[in-house]
């Protein structure tokens, strides 16, 4: 009789970017809550702006931030969504609260007296006609209240963290030392309760803002790591991989300054979006396209690949 393994379909193709036939497993997402106005401006490129501008585009305001904007996507994965995070104290708030109750997501936000809810601007600039989007600009209010996600709050959901599946939590809370340690204490409990960890190394300018030591703890106790692969090579002073063969150069690196055993998932080409490398130790090596390319919406694609994936790796472990 044949023992031989039928090939892997990458999470592109199963469950693919649109959602699972059926929804299953837990999830808390940790992360930023805020409200956003994005704004494309296809008559414009940043470049050629030497002096104000008016331009009249299709503006947009609505609930965002990191961990909004992966649940969103997962609640057409996922059997249950919750997110964890704290926002503020102003006429935002009700929109907020009711915008996850409109996407069916458990609200475990922290509520900050008398603080704004934070503010994000997003203005992505007229691409090339075949070529790739335009550049974004993203414009992050520096004191809003996610920067202060704090111990307090992630005691108070320790019930969904410890009854969830995977705890997915993103590098933009490390830029704070109060998020940080709000993060560190999240994943501790999951790990304790046998909930997995996903984490997602964002920004992707993060080796610009913090540095390997600080960053490395956090991958240690992760079981997925999702990352633009230039943004790890620059993190760990490689040279940053342009393609295929690069990336291959960067996991035994990986490999020897991470000692726990991560599913890498690592994005490259043009925009880091292209093609994905799935790494996990001596074990499991998988390269694959993404289905980003010119014409393909790029806001929230990100998001739609990480859910599936996350959806794929939770459906294919020995234990699922």
């Amino acid at each position: 009789m044949s023992t031989a393994r039928a090939p892997v379909r990458p999470p592109v193709l199963w469950p693919g970017l649109d959602g699972a036939e059926r929804r299953r497993f837990r999830l808390v997402v940790m992360g930023d809550v805020r409200i956003e106005v994005r704004a494309p401006l296809p008559g414009v490129r940043f470049t050629e702006l030497t002096s104000d501008r008016l331009t009249y585009a299709p503006a947009r305001a609505l609930v965002a931030g990191t961990a909004v904007n992966l649940a969103r996507r997962a609640t057409g994965y996922f059997r249950r969504v919750a997110v964890l995070g704290r926002i503020g104290d102003d006429d935002f708030t009700p929109v907020v609260r009711r915008e996850l109750r409109r996407m069916g997501v458990r609200d475990l936000l922290g509520v900050e007296p008398g603080a704004a809810n934070g503010i994000t601007v997003m203005l992505r600039d007229r691409g090339d006609e075949d070529g790739p989007a335009g550049v974004r600009l993203l414009v992050a209010e520096e004191h809003a209240p996610d920067r202060r996600l704090g111990e307090p709050d992630v005691r108070r959901a320790a019930r969904e963290i410890r009854r969830a599946d995977v705890l997915f939590a993103d590098g933009y809370a490390l830029l704070s030392p109060v998020s940080r340690a709000a993060v560190r204490a999240a994943i501790s409990m999951a790990r304790e309760n046998g909930t997995l960890v996903a984490f997602d190394l964002v920004p992707h300018d993060v080796d610009q803002r913090l540095t390997a030591a600080e960053v490395l703890p956090i991958l240690e106790l992760a079981d997925v790591v999702i990352s633009e692969a230039p943004t790890l090579a620059r993190l760990l002073d490689r040279p940053a991989p342009d393609d295929t063969a690069g990336v291959r150069e960067l996991l035994p690196t990986l490999d020897r300054v991470v000692s726990a055993r991560p599913l890498w998932l690592l994005r490259y080409g043009g925009t880091s979006l292209e093609h994905v490398v799935a790494h996990l130790r001596e074990r499991f090596l998988l390269e694959y396209p993404t289905g980003y390319e010119p014409g393909v919406e790029r806001t929230g694609f990100g998001d739609r690949l990480a859910c599936g994936e996350l959806y794929w790796w939770l459906s294919t472990r020995p234990s699922a």
